[in-house]
């Protein structure tokens, strides 16, 4: 079954749970706001994905937690979407081990149905 992680007042989550619906895709929800994602899987998705598709350096998260100040190379990076999972960019698909980032209703289609 896949999986999709974020949080459900996120606009591109929303696009994703939309499409899901509209295609009768099922899934599970894991949203960053009630169930922490673990390092462990942080690693694995970070295996197949950039960092810099992954890690989230828009989010109200990312300004008010002054990051930018730090100038954080990957492993910082790594550390503190470990620590705060609002820094995932949003939604992540986790599709059988293959991981997508974002809202794409094109590259949904190709890799979901």
């Amino acid at each position: 079954m896949i999986k999709l992680y974020g949080i459900k007042n996120c606009d591109s989550v929303k696009k994703a749970l939309k499409f899901f619906k509209q295609h009768n895709i099922e899934y599970t929800l894991y949203d960053f706001k009630e169930q922490t994602l673990g390092c462990d899987t942080l690693t694995t998705w970070l295996e197949q994905i950039p960092m810099i598709q992954l890690f989230n350096s828009r989010s109200t998260t990312y300004r008010t937690l002054k990051l930018k100040e730090l100038n954080l190379d990957d492993e910082g990076k790594k550390e503190w979407l470990c620590k705060e999972n609002l820094l995932i960019k949003r939604p992540v698909i986790d599709n059988d081990g293959k991981i997508i980032v974002g809202f794409d209703e094109e590259t949904y289609k190709k890799e979901l149905l």
